[in-house]
């Protein structure tokens, strides 16, 4: 058996002819596995990084493929809509009169229209008279709401609101309703005698047709809704957000003013003719 030698003491190599090993230096082998536990981690490091970059670009592919994709917990807001604009072609909001009802929950969906109910009366049967139409001219006399004794009352050239008189008065006080000259939706009014009410620098006058253009559209009023139940507001053709209004008890064209003075004097009434 090979003898164990004592190994000699490291302090006292001079002594016994032992010297260290001087080519490496102490620790290698510890520093070597270390930097490579560092490769490893930082290896390690990278691929869970490119892993989760290459999971966040398929999850945002997805998300941009789908607009319409909602996540939960997330607010979504109507897009409004659009208001209803005002009927008529001056664009001025229409007054009620009535109370307004409570609003429905489904306003925006159109109620179906009711059926109308079959008449009772019987049928024309043949060979039988037929039912009289209504007569082409309509003769209306213009009534002041806020005075109600008062008409508009046409006497030397101008129109005035004026209360009945005599027989004379009366028809003055009455006026042919026609189709608008201007505008067949509209109004325009005639007096006995065949001249018709227009404006002239914004004054109602009563005038011969001289048959203009411009005279036609002067005479062209367009019923609107009034404040008042039952009345109307006439709005100018050619001049539109302008209505007939009394001031001083003279029939003028006046500027929309949202007052209630203003509702009052613009607001008339169209009743069976005087005369």
């Amino acid at each position: 058996m090979p003898e164990n030698k004592s190994r000699p003491p490291q302090d006292q190599p001079w002594e016994n002819g032992w010297a260290p090993d001087t080519s490496r230096a102490p620790g290698t082998r510890r520093l070597w596995l270390a930097g490579m536990m560092a490769v490893a981690t930082i290896a390690a490091c990278a691929t869970a990084i490119v892993v989760t970059d290459r999971a966040s670009d398929e999850q945002s592919r997805t998300a941009s493929a789908d607009d319409n994709t909602t996540f939960p917990g997330l607010i979504s807001y109507a897009t409004p809509s659009q208001a209803t604009p005002p009927e008529g072609k001056s664009g001025l909001s229409t007054v009620e009169a009535t109370t307004k009802t409570p609003r429905q929950q489904d306003a925006g969906t159109p109620k179906p229209e009711p059926k109308p109910e079959p008449s009772e009366s019987p049928s024309r049967e043949a060979g039988s008279p037929a039912a009289p139409k209504p007569p082409a001219t309509t003769w209306r006399s213009v009534r002041s709401v806020n005075y109600p004794d008062r008409y508009w009352h046409a006497s030397g050239g101008y129109v005035k609101l004026d209360p009945v008189g005599g027989s004379e008065s009366r028809e003055d006080s009455t006026f042919k309703q026609v189709k608008g000259l201007a505008d067949g939706s509209c109004y325009s009014f005639a007096t006995a005698d065949g001249a018709y009410l227009r404006h002239r620098n914004f004054v109602l006058r009563s005038e011969r047709h001289d048959g203009s253009a411009l005279f036609a559209q002067d005479a062209t009023f367009c019923a609107r809704s009034a404040a008042y139940s039952g009345a109307v507001m006439l709005e100018s053709v050619n001049y539109p957000g302008r209505f007939l209004r009394h001031r001083d008890f003279q029939l003028r064209l006046e500027p929309y003013e949202h007052s209630g003075q203003y509702l009052a004097d613009s607001a008339f009434r169209l009743v069976a003719g005087l005369a």
